[in-house]
């Protein structure tokens, strides 16, 4: 089986690259973002049906793994699983998991209601307590986890996505640890009105 490849992106399609390498071009559907003619490394997972051999590109072996993780859930295949990592940073995507935070997971096309909380159900404790740290900091970490869904939840309702500010949301959590859900909208708002 291919591991890794390494090469010039000579194609880019939709949901897949056609990456050169040596001569010969390799099809490898990726959630990446890569640019035309750039010299790529990717960790390859090669995906065997009845009908079809297909290989899935990651640049981190840790996304490869989280890639693994979602088809070894029942109803992930790798298309979904792809959806999933094109439309949540890992990060986003294991804190989601650890908290299980099924909106968020939801976000992504073809992922119902259902199939993220059985991701979450399937895959929180294989994703263990690290990617908790990501959010939670060492003082204060029960605050941070409940103020999150709350502050996520507050922000909801004035009208803004959750896929758009989850991140932020979370380090603005993990800056003010005992903080609540009043003082951290306010502040919230701000870090919004910053990006626009």
């Amino acid at each position: 089986m291919i591991g890794k490849l390494q090469g010039i992106v000579d194609y880019i399609g939709d949901g897949f690259v056609i990456l050169l390498v040596h001569g010969v071009g390799y099809k490898v559907h990726t959630a990446e973002y890569l640019t035309h003619k750039s010299t790529v490394e990717l960790w390859i997972e090669t995906v065997v049906r009845e009908d079809s051999i297909r290989l899935f590109g990651f640049t981190t072996l840790a996304t490869q793994n989280l890639f693994n993780m979602l088809t070894g859930v029942s109803g992930v295949g790798p298309k979904v699983a792809l959806a999933i990592l094109g439309t949540i940073s890992s990060d986003t995507l294991m804190s989601a998991i650890a908290t299980g935070d099924a909106k968020t997971i939801a976000t992504a096309p073809g992922v119902g209601k259902k199939m993220a909380e059985k991701i979450i159900v399937e895959l929180k404790n294989k994703i263990g307590g690290a990617p908790a740290t990501l959010f939670a900091p060492e003082s204060g970490g029960a605050a941070a986890s409940s103020a999150l869904p709350d502050l996520l939840m507050a922000l909801e309702a004035l009208g803004y996505r959750r896929l758009d500010i989850i991140e932020m949301a979370q380090n603005l959590v993990n800056k003010n640890p005992t903080a609540d859900v009043s003082k951290l909208v306010p502040q919230a708002l701000k870090e919004i009105s910053k990006g626009k």
